[in-house]
């Protein structure tokens, strides 16, 4: 008799390749690396900021890690049984994680999103079969919002409203893998613990979840948030504070040591600065280092962490680069 041939675990010869493909997009999800920013004179000696280069992600943002732990919680729970489409809102970067593990998985997903995206969230997007509902950019993140929950109303049949804004999930993604992370690599440098964190408001899942957990390590701990203007505001992050903001269900407030105000122009001359480093990055990841720069020159703490949230490529259409490196490093100042 010839050789047979090797026969694969019935479990496997059954799943469809689709699933083979989800599998390994989730099993690269997180244990992205740190790294270490050495950016102006100004920060006292001692002080030292941390990162983590979330762009290496397969989604290429933090959002894959609060989207697969809420897809799959879902699939487990039957809420897409019978067809229906899973629904959000998202500026761009959650909507890619849930475009492309839906594809992964044969989740439909539907996404509402403000009309000022850049085009290259919206390509990828596409790309992976999602549809996306776009509504007008002069009214921001929560008009969005507040346009997927009333499709969600109208339409229970249709659609499964994931709510990111809400689902506990996301939060609990970060708890359990981001902060975990930060806390295992940044000791094993420092040997020791964090004593700020800077950190934005999308849904509120970064910090809520990262910061829960540092601060049951280091009771200390300072704790920035970054509020960007209300327009033309900062991908990514949501303004609070004025009369009629969605503050997200998930964020917990109570962590909140200060609020950090960054506008769009220091965002960006900073994400110039660290594309002159190396780092290409978005305007939020932009936003948290001039966050985290003010903090450090108060000369108060030490060892500062933020994260770079998802990569420069996804927006060189709105034309952040175009001032060139040393333009921008001039247009610098910290405040």
């Amino acid at each position: 008799m010839g050789k047979s041939e090797p026969v694969e675990p019935e479990s496997r010869r059954d799943r469809p390749s689709g699933r083979r493909i989800a599998g390994s997009l989730l099993s690269a999800i997180g244990r992205t690396p740190l790294v270490e920013l050495d950016l102006v004179q100004e920060v006292p000696p001692g002080a030292r900021l941390f990162a983590k280069l979330e762009s290496c992600n397969p989604g290429g943002s933090i959002k894959d890690r609060p989207v697969a732990r809420m897809l799959i919680g879902g699939l487990r729970e039957g809420r897409l049984a019978g067809g229906r489409r899973l629904l959000d809102s998202s500026s761009g970067n959650a909507g890619i994680s849930y475009a492309m593990l839906g594809a992964a998985l044969g989740v439909p997903v539907t996404l509402v999103v403000p009309g000022n995206a850049s085009r290259e969230r919206l390509d990828r997007i596409r790309a992976h079969g999602a549809e996306p509902i776009l509504t007008d950019p002069l009214e921001g993140y929560d008009h969005a919002l507040r346009e997927a929950r009333r499709l969600a109303l109208a339409h229970p049949d249709r659609y499964w409203y994931c709510d990111q804004y809400s689902n506990p999930l996301n939060w609990r993604a970060h708890y359990q893998t981001t902060d975990r992370e930060i806390l295992e690599q940044v000791w094993a440098i420092t040997g020791a613990p964090p004593d700020a964190l800077v950190a934005g408001v999308g849904t509120g899942g970064t910090l809520t979840g990262v910061g829960r957990l540092l601060r049951e390590t280091a009771p200390d701990l300072f704790i920035a948030a970054v509020i960007p203007e209300t327009f033309p505001g900062i991908e990514g992050l949501k303004p609070l504070g004025a009369p009629g903001d969605i503050v997200p269900a998930i964020l917990d407030q109570g962590l909140i040591d200060a609020r950090i105000q960054v506008r769009i122009e220091q965002a960006t001359a900073m994400c110039r600065r660290l594309g002159e480093r190396g780092l290409f990055v978005g305007p939020s990841s932009g936003a948290y280092v001039h966050a985290a720069l003010e903090i450090a020159a108060g000369g108060r703490y030490r060892t500062i962490v933020t994260v770079l949230s998802d990569t420069g490529e996804r927006y060189a259409s709105t034309g952040i680069w175009k001032a060139g490196v040393h333009q921008a490093v001039s247009e610098y100042t910290p405040e």
